[in-house]
């Protein structure tokens, strides 16, 4: 279930993007503060370069354009949260109780209703992630037209990886289907399943990284960490019990045959 972002919301961020994002002075918002006296080297230079201290370098200087407790951002980093929590919880509510497609009248049905909730959160979180970059400051060594292309191209490759997976599981098999009981024959190989296991959240979190890259945000580069952080989560929680559920398909049509 990834995030398709609006044409609206597109042509919004452009325009408040070629309008120019001025640096806030309010100590809370602006970039770093470069002193006149020469900081040490955090790494340690080439020849002394630790991986571990290099990844801490690049998030500080992340958190030093941003600041957490805008409003926007706290609002971006709730909807990335919340929506996998909310469709797991719902998902695995149906399964165990059947409630959704009683309620309904069908499991398609009520499948249906739960992918159309689904897509207007994703849609609420895709909003909310552009206004939390558009409310923060840009940062200068991303914004030039080489590090623009490459967001393009990364918004194509993610956009082609969700679109191909929503093509080659249909609505039910997209949106947990198979918690509500409609279950595939069988396992899905064709493009992108046969380059890329869950292509539909890391086409997503292409999408996202490309959309942070192109508006030279390190907002979005730090939501976009987040975005990944919650999709390794997703997985790690999913993957067992959809493989229990066709596990136990497997075994009742055993038992029959």
């Amino acid at each position: 279930m990834g995030p398709v972002l609006g044409v609206g919301g597109f042509l919004e961020a452009r325009a408040r993007s070629l309008q120019g994002n001025p640096r806030p002075t309010s100590p809370g918002r602006a970039g770093p503060v470069r002193s006149s006296v020469a900081a040490p080297d955090c790494c340690g230079g080439l020849g002394n370069l630790d991986f571990r201290k290099a990844d801490l370098c690049i998030m500080t200087q992340l958190l030093g354009y941003v600041d957490l407790s805008e409003p926007h951002f706290v609002a971006a980093v709730l909807a990335i949260v919340f929506n996998p929590l909310f469709w797991n919880v719902v998902a695995r509510w149906e399964h165990k109780t059947r409630k959704l497609s009683k309620a309904f009248g069908s499991p398609r049905l009520a499948c249906y209703t739960l992918g159309g909730a689904i897509l207007l959160l994703n849609v609420l979180r895709s909003h909310c992630f552009t206004q939390a970059m558009l409310s923060q400051p840009r940062m200068q060594s991303l914004d030039n037209p080489a590090a623009y292309h490459v967001g393009l191209a990364l918004l194509g490759v993610g956009g082609v990886f969700v679109l191909s997976s929503f093509l080659a599981l249909g609505f039910t098999g997209t949106f947990l289907g198979d918690y509500f009981g409609i279950l595939k024959e069988a396992r899905v190989t064709m493009f992108p399943f046969s380059v890329l296991d869950n292509p539909m959240y890391w086409g997503s979190t292409a999408i996202y990284l490309g959309w942070a890259i192109v508006h030279a945000s390190p907002t979005g580069l730090l939501l976009t960490a987040l975005v990944a952080l919650i999709y390794m989560v997703a997985i790690v929680y999913e993957e067992p019990f959809t493989a229990e559920i066709y596990q136990q398909k497997a075994s009742q049509a055993y038992k029959r045959s």
